[in-house]
């Protein structure tokens, strides 16, 4: 699995981080990003793609579980890109199991290819 990096929260999450602005001010420019728009990677993946998800509510996991394949599913290696700031600030917050059940973490679209390019690879697809 490829992903393409997202510019910070998008439009997921809000009710959540205004929960955790009411503890810490927090004026990043990633925390209100306008989302990145993916059609240009999601052009270059499409040929070789088994599957595209763009990441939104629901984060990484949530959203690949709606492509890949009954009997599979993805393993992310959570350590693979390096997370906008915003979400080490969340982290401080929230705990990493409902980060990543809410947020996008920092890779807004995921691509399921069989061999990746010069891409980001952040996981694997795997049996279940």
């Amino acid at each position: 699995m490829v992903g393409l990096p997202s510019a910070g929260v998008h439009a997921n999450g809000f009710t959540l981080v205004r929960r955790v602005l009411e503890d810490e001010d927090y004026a990043g420019d990633d925390l209100l990003a306008p989302t990145r728009l993916y059609l240009d990677g999601a052009r270059r993946l499409r040929d070789r793609a088994h599957a595209l998800a763009h990441v939104t509510g629901g984060g990484i996991l949530g959203n690949l579980e709606r492509v890949v394949p009954e009997g599979l599913r993805a393993e992310i290696d959570w350590t693979s890109w390096e997370r906008p700031l915003v979400f080490e600030w969340l982290a401080r917050h929230v705990a990493e199991d409902e980060l990543r059940r809410v947020f996008n973490l920092g890779i807004g679209y995921v691509a399921v290819v069989p061999e990746p390019g010069d891409e980001l690879v952040i996981g694997r697809v795997v049996s279940a």
